[in-house]
């Protein structure tokens, strides 16, 4: 087990050099680790002496796969030089001399390996980092607590695989010790053997001696010959009993081998990549690939020990064939050990970084696509060429039954060709295509209501290659996640409907590309408020009520309790097929309309707090009328795609003493791409409280937009306002120099002479429902244009100057 010295260890938020101080202090196999990080590529003296520095910089903002990122990780480079020979040149007296000398060669070394390619420093150096940080983190898991009670089942699975690799390693290393002892045994039998054919050759040479010498001399070599064949008698069966024994052990080992692998491959790197799919909804990043490659290189490693172990075992088999079924046996082991590493070099071609789900024509993307254990099988030593092909839903049902569907393809993909590259400073032997293009796509036939919205594609990676000098030879391939392909934006939509509904429900191992056409709501909760946290970049996403709100609207019901809707399915059509009561959109087309409103111009509002979002119109209401005048709220429109409105209780200006509530004609996209929300709800000076009771400008005013400066040379700078007419007292006649653009509404102000610019109130503004159409209120915007545009007479106090 990882353990850390007893010492109390800093966390690593306390300090920016707290990673180094912990990763001194690993010991065992995680120090082994630790320090196999590290070499000519990035030597451990340069992490040491600048840790601190290495620790501040923003390796992370750096996109490898991005050529137009290299000039940032060159400045890194010049950077660390820099420092490096800075921190040389402060190393003084007998014992800094040597330093001063390898500080400054290190600095000359690492400039000539990286100047021409920064990118793989940068790559180099966040390759150490994440390791660095897990073996800390892993390491602390294991030191706190009890043992293994206190320890996540992430670190005790991690504790078992590692355990596991343990006896495998000692079960190969046994069987290499007594593969030698057999070795060692049958190349003595063999020499007894030939001094046993040199006594039968000196027995037949006795003719020519006497008949007396001939006598003694034969009596002898016959008792030497009768020793030397019962020993080769008895030695015959010990070898056949330590080949049966050997072959026995390593059928043992062959199955822990297969155990041990089915764990990584069918559980761990499943789980990986289901992690992967998830993350395309929003769910937390999947995760680095270097735990599960050093699995992947431990578990190649053994298998190709053994296999080699099984290699000579034939080898001395057929040197000296014996009775017994070691031949059949030799055989089975030496395929069921090349069944198990095909097995690992098939499942390790993986995509580490998707195209995207959402795949449009004629636009450039992107895919890498990485075999995790090549640089342990040196696949690199002849680079191999890895193509892409868009193939059909039914042509990857065909590709996993193992029909051929070579050339076969449902499109053309522009530069869909690319040479795996090996990274030495981290052992990775991966393809990073870089600027593919979908050119065209070919649809199948659509089934009853499907849309080309619902058709699913996925884009095949292949290879082909040869380990163990074209010993055995490998085909691989593997399939994208599911993509979705549109040629125009306004299909984006329904697009990202399908995309999530997949890789919400998606089952492993499934048939391309089954998913269920029903779920518990639960589980589509579970999607929507991962999908919503993501776009909101917040740890706020869909309370309960929010939740019963959108169950509500999803299946057209009116109870409030959480309840009444846990045990409901909801089907895709339901989802994102047949349009709400009403309405001429979908349940998937209102929800994904606010997350586009929100994470466009309002997720500093909804991560305050400040946006309730998902109440309808009668829960506002009942809300407000409890409250006094003048408390607003702000939530969804039901009726429109991306609209957010504002309620408000406020007096009926046609009725005295009956409070009312009011709802404003929603706003949208368009509008906040005119004047903010914030800026809005500051120009209705009739909204004072947020609901439940705080004050606005608390809330509001540090998104507010600073006021205009004043007149420069002679010209005026209009200033947009919003108005409600029903709640405006115009603004007294400014004096002076003023100009009308300087003046803001305030209810508590009156004055007759409004500049024309406000219209006499007629109760037509009103709906039946007391909403307010933005069409009928009134901007000053407008009214300044249209001003500007009359002949001048005595709307200013002193005349403009010529434009």
């Amino acid at each position: 087990m990882v353990t850390l010295q007893s010492s109390v260890l800093p966390s690593l938020n306390r300090g920016t050099m707290a990673m180094w101080i912990q990763a001194q202090q690993l010991q065992g196999e995680a120090l082994h680790q630790m320090q196999a990080l590290y070499g000519q590529h990035f030597p451990i003296e340069v992490r040491h002496y600048l840790a601190q520095w290495i620790e501040c910089q923003l390796w992370d903002s750096v996109e490898l796969d991005n050529q137009a990122e290299e000039a940032k990780a060159k400045r890194l480079l010049d950077n660390l030089v820099a420092e490096l020979q800075k921190k040389a040149q402060l190393q003084g007296g007998e014992d800094g001399f040597l330093l001063k000398i390898k500080l400054g060669h290190y600095a000359n070394q690492l400039k000539s390996t990286y100047d021409r390619c920064p990118l793989e420093l940068v790559r180099c150096i966040k390759h150490i980092l994440h390791s660095e940080q897990r073996l800390v983190q892993e390491a602390t898991n294991a030191s706190t607590g009890s043992g293994v009670q206190a320890m996540d089942s992430l670190s005790q699975r991690h504790q078992q695989i590692n355990q596991a690799f343990e006896e495998l390693r000692l079960a190969t290393q046994e069987t290499e010790n007594e593969l030698r002892k057999l070795q060692h045994s049958q190349e003595y039998f063999i020499i007894q053997y030939q001094e046993n054919l040199r006594i039968q050759a000196q027995l037949s040479s006795l003719s020519s001696l006497t008949p007396a010498e001939r006598t003694q001399r034969e009596t002898t070599l016959q008792t030497k010959r009768a020793t030397v064949e019962a020993w080769l008698t008895r030695e015959a069966i010990t070898l056949q009993k330590y080949r049966l024994d050997l072959s026995e052990q390593h059928q043992k080992t062959l199955a822990l081998l297969r155990k041990q692998q089915n764990l990584i491959l069918d559980e761990e790197l499943i789980q990986w990549k289901r992690r992967q799919q998830l993350a395309g909804n929003g769910g937390p990043h999947e995760g680095g690939l270097d735990v599960l490659q050093s699995w992947c290189e431990k578990l190649a490693d053994l298998i190709w020990q053994n296999r080699q172990q099984i290699r000579r075992c034939e080898h001395l088999t057929q040197q000296l064939p014996l009775p017994g079924p070691m031949e059949e046996l030799l055989s089975k082991l030496n395929a069921d050990i090349t069944d198990i590493i095909s097995a690992l070099v098939t499942s390790t071609f993986i995509i580490e970084k998707q195209p995207p789900q959402v795949l449009k024509t004629q636009t450039k993307f992107a895919a890498t696509v990485r075999l995790l254990v090549g640089g342990k099988l040196n696949v690199h030593m002849n680079p191999p060429q890895v193509k892409a092909v868009i193939v059909s839903e039914q042509q990857a049902k065909a590709l996993l039954k193992n029909k051929s569907t070579h050339s076969e393809s449902s499109g053309e993909i522009l530069n869909n060709n690319c040479v795996m590259e090996y990274h030495q400073a981290t052992g990775t032997l991966s393809a990073h295509f870089r600027n593919m293009s979908l050119k065209r796509i070919k649809r199948s036939d659509r089934r009853g209501a499907e849309s080309v919205t619902e058709e699913k594609f996925t884009v095949l990676f292949e290879s082909q290659f040869s380990v163990g000098g074209n010993e055995l030879v490998f085909h691989v391939k593997t399939l994208s996640l599911p993509v979705v392909v549109i040629v125009h934006g306004s299909q984006d939509n329904n697009a990202t409907a399908t995309v999530l509904w997949d890789n919400a429900f998606a089952e492993p191992g499934r048939v391309p590309f089954i998913v269920p056409d029903k779920v518990q709501w639960p589980q589509l909760c579970e999607a929507l408020d991962m999908k919503y946290k993501a776009e909101m970049h917040s740890g706020r996403g869909l309370s309960e009520d929010n939740m019963v709100f959108l169950a509500q609207k999803a299946f057209t019901s009116s109870s409030n309790n959480p309840e009444d809707f846990r045990n409901m399915t909801i089907s895709w059509a339901q989802f994102n097929r047949e349009s709400l009561p009403g309405r001429n959109f979908t349940f998937w087309q209102w929800f994904d309309g606010v997350v586009e409103l929100m994470k466009k111009h309002l997720k500093p509002h909804w991560n305050d707090g400040a946006i309730l979002g998902f109440v309808n119109k009668q829960q506002a209401q009942d809300m407000l009328l409890s409250k006094p005048n003048g408390t607003f709220l702000l939530r969804f429109s039901d009726s429109e795609i991306g609209g957010i409105t504002i309620a408000w209780v406020a007096e009926n200006p046609n009725k005295a003493g009956e409070r009312l509530v009011w709802n404003l004609l929603p706003y949208t996209t368009k509008d906040f791409s005119i004047r903010s929300l914030a800026d809005r709800i500051s120009d209705l000076n009739h909204l004072l409280f947020l609901y439940p009771d705080r004050p606005k400008d608390e809330v509001f005013a540090k998104y507010y937009t600073p006021p205009l400066s004043k007149a420069v040379d002679g010209y005026v700078k209009p200033q947009i306002k919003q108005v409600v007419p029903e709640f405006t007292t115009p603004n007294p006649e400014p004096s002076g120099g003023t100009t009308f653009m300087d003046q803001t509404a305030s209810p508590s102000v009156s004055h007759p002479n409004n500049f024309g610019v406000y219209p006499s109130m007629s109760d037509t503004m009103l709906d039946a429902d007391g909403d307010f159409d933005l069409e009928d209120t009134m901007d000053v915007a407008r009214h300044v244009e249209e001003l500007l545009r009359r002949p001048m007479v005595n709307q200013w106090s002193s005349p403009p100057s010529g434009t």
